[in-house]
Formats: structure tokens, C-alpha cells, sequence
């Protein structure tokens, strides 16, 4: 038997897949994604090619998280100026930017490499129900915990 190798990006084809993340738990919800993109579900995955599809989340602002994280996960962030590093908590973060939650997960899941801004790019996550990909007939996940 052979083992196909993926030797470029082209060699594969490109699906859509789309998660509601309606309830379900931020870190499962984010390795099923980071999966997809990086195309560990495809016989043609290929560590050093980028291999994997297209992600479109919706409902990105109803995720779940579990015990005590709304309150007490803090993200730090930083300016590069003395005194400007501040935290948010994940009550806020939703209430302001509801997708940084979910990108910001996957983006730790993704190798730490320049595959990884390339697999990013095929991650759009949105808010709301509505998405402006319906013309490239995205297939709907279903099985995420």
C-alpha cells in the first residue's frame, strides 16, 4: 500500500464546514476546529503542508465555558508602552469582541510556525447566526460537545 503525501496546498481539495457554538464548551469546541484546519481529518494530512479547510462559526458570543471562567480568566494585553498593560475578564471580552474568545483558543491549538497565520485565515468566526458564506454551501458540523 502507498501513503499519499500532500506536496503542495493545491494538491487537496477545500471544503466548508459550519459549527453553531451554541453551548458548547470553548476548549472542545476549539480542538475540533484546529483539527479541521490543520486537515487531521483528511488520509492526505501532510504536517509541513497546509492541508485543511474552511471554518465558519457562528453563535461565537453563546459559547460555554466551565466552573468559574467568566469571572476569573483574565487575557492580559500589552501596548509596548510603560503602564499600559491591562487584563479583561471573559464577561467582557464577550460583551466586546465575542469573537477573540474562539480565536484566540484555536490560535494556541495551531502549530507554532507560518502554517499556522495561513490556517488562521481560513478560521471566520461571527457573532451572530448570519454569515456571508452560504455561496460556498458549507457542510454543518453537528458533533461538537
Amino acid at each position: 500500500m502507498k501513503t499519499t503525501l500532500a506536496k503542495t496546498p493545491n494538491d487537496t481539495e477545500k471544503k466548508w464546514y459550519v459549527v453553531d457554538a451554541t453551548g458548547k464548551t470553548l476548549g472542545r469546541l476549539s480542538v475540533q476546529i484546529a483539527a479541521i484546519l490543520r486537515g487531521r481529518h483528511k488520509p492526505t494530512y501532510t504536517p509541513h503542508v497546509d492541508t485543511g479547510d474552511f471554518v465558519v462559526v457562528i453563535n461565537a458570543d453563546k459559547v460555554a465555558l466551565s466552573g468559574a471562567k467568566e469571572e476569573n480568566k483574565t487575557y492580559m494585553f500589552y501596548t509596548g508602552w510603560v503602564g499600559t498593560a491591562y487584563r479583561r475578564n471573559v464577561a467582557d471580552m464577550r460583551a466586546r469582541r465575542p469573537e477573540f474568545l474562539i480565536m484566540h483558543a484555536v490560535k494556541g491549538m495551531l502549530p507554532k510556525n507560518r502554517l499556522a497565520s495561513a490556517m488562521l485565515k481560513k478560521l471566520k468566526i461571527y457573532a451572530g447566526a448570519e454569515h456571508p458564506h452560504a455561496a460556498q454551501n458549507p457542510v454543518e458540523i453537528i458533533d461538537a460537545k
